[in-house]
């Protein structure tokens, strides 16, 4: 009935389905897969790798080949002649005080915040494909129940045209059914909108467009299950493993050694530098070989480097009061989401089970005064039924939605904060 209800339902939305059911296990797969939000975190590491690289370039020998054509005049005899010279010349950083390690040491900073914003891509990640999942069981049962509502008021509706044609009811109570019965329709139909458009949401987070899943296996979701610790052994592993933080402290990082690249750039230079040349006209001036170590000392640099050290600074001081920042939304998010975990397990949980069970209690009372024609009621009571399942389902799946996002916040599973507390 389940399945023939939802064909029906994306038939009228007008959407292609596959046909085999997808599980939550499968749909995650799809988070280790291409992405464009997972092509851009990629994107930005190869950037931080290259320039990692750049940054260690600075010491690799530079390597120039110059040659000149050229006639000249010497100062005795009268005729010009040729002065061509071939010179090939090597030079190579011996010790720069400091700029190629910090500017190194600056790179692999921001390689490393690269790395866990990626990690923190894939979490979100994961996240947004579960909260697609669950939408579409949300949708399908929605539309079960609001299409079990509609076809009671169908019948109701059905009943009392008979009733006003016999004469047992007058036409503004008609016109009162009728209305309940276009009210129930539009429910019904915006469910079945809602089935469309959930899955073309989750097939777009899997990066998926157009493939639409007809059906999708409920998950079991035992976490839910889980002992929540408490708060306050929850913070350290937030603060040493959430990777938004993990990111910010290296960022931090990379803007202290940039400002000590930047102030090395007043301290001296040392270069190994090996020439080798070859002249058309020979001189006692020139060399054919040479080698020399040159040193070469900044004495005026003018406003440049004051002001680029003025500028890194100041992004050191935004850094730090973003870093501030971050961590306090972070702790409240996840207080947040410690307070909803325990709601939902202690209180709403309860509630929804203790629903379902009268709504079930309450289906067979209704289905045995039917079979012995007491009441007409039963439709209202399976409708009222599956809307309870509905209401207990929606917290199961806001259980593990929320057990998702502190396990991203803690950037480790949940479990581990009582053990990483001990000793």
């Amino acid at each position: 009935m389940r399945r023939a209800l939802l064909a029906l339902g994306l038939l009228f939305a007008g959407g292609p389905a596959l046909a085999q059911p997808l599980t939550l296990e499968q749909a995650l797969v799809s988070v280790a897969e291409a992405h464009p939000d997972m092509l851009m975190a990629e994107a930005d590491r190869a950037i931080a790798l290259a320039e990692r690289d750049l940054a260690g370039a600075r010491g690799d020998w530079n390597l120039n080949l110059e040659a000149g054509l050229r006639r000249a005049r010497p100062t005795i005899g009268p005729d010009a002649v040729s002065d061509n010279t071939l010179r090939l010349n090597a030079r190579k950083s011996i010790y720069d005080f400091g700029r190629t390690a910090f500017a190194e040491q600056a790179a692999e900073s921001v390689l490393a915040a690269r790395e866990a914003a990626l990690l923190d891509m894939r979490s979100r990640r994961r996240l947004d494909v579960m909260a697609r999942f669950f939408d579409i069981l949300l949708a399908d049962m929605q539309f079960a129940a609001d299409n079990e509502y509609m076809a009671v008021a169908y019948v109701n509706q059905d009943n009392a045209r008979y009733r006003l044609e016999v004469g047992q009811i007058a036409a503004a109570d008609l016109a009162e059914v009728e209305n309940a019965y276009q009210d129930s329709l539009l429910k019904r139909n915006a469910a079945q909108l809602r089935q469309r458009i959930s899955r073309a949401q989750l097939a777009s987070a899997m990066n998926r467009p157009g493939q639409l899943n007809a059906e999708l296996v409920d998950p079991v979701l035992a976490g839910n299950n889980r002992a929540l610790p408490e708060f306050e052994a929850l913070l350290p592993l937030l603060r040493a493993r959430n990777p938004r933080l993990a990111a910010m402290r290296a960022q931090l990082a990379a803007a202290t050694q940039r400002i000590e690249a930047v102030r090395a750039d007043k301290s001296p230079a040392l270069d190994l530098e090996l020439e080798g040349a070859g002249y058309s006209r020979e001189a006692l001036t020139r060399d054919a070989v040479r080698a020399g170590v040159v040193l070469t000392w900044p004495l005026y640099t003018g406003r440049r480097v004051d002001a680029q050290m003025a500028k890194e600074q100041a992004q050191f001081q935004r850094l730090q009061a973003e870093a501030a920042k971050l961590e306090l939304d972070l702790e409240q998010m996840m207080l947040e989401n410690w307070l909803e975990i325990g709601e939902l397990q202690r209180t709403a949980r309860t509630a929804a089970k203790k629903h379902s069970d009268y709504r079930d209690h309450a289906l067979e009372r209704a289905r045995g005064q039917y079979e012995v024609e007491l009441k007409t009621n039963l439709g209202d009571s399976m409708a009222a039924t599956m809307a309870a399942k509905l209401r207990e389902r929606r917290i199961e799946y806001q259980l593990a939605l929320a057990f998702a996002r502190l396990e991203a916040l803690l950037g480790s599973p949940v479990e581990s904060a009582g053990t990483d507390n001990k000793g």
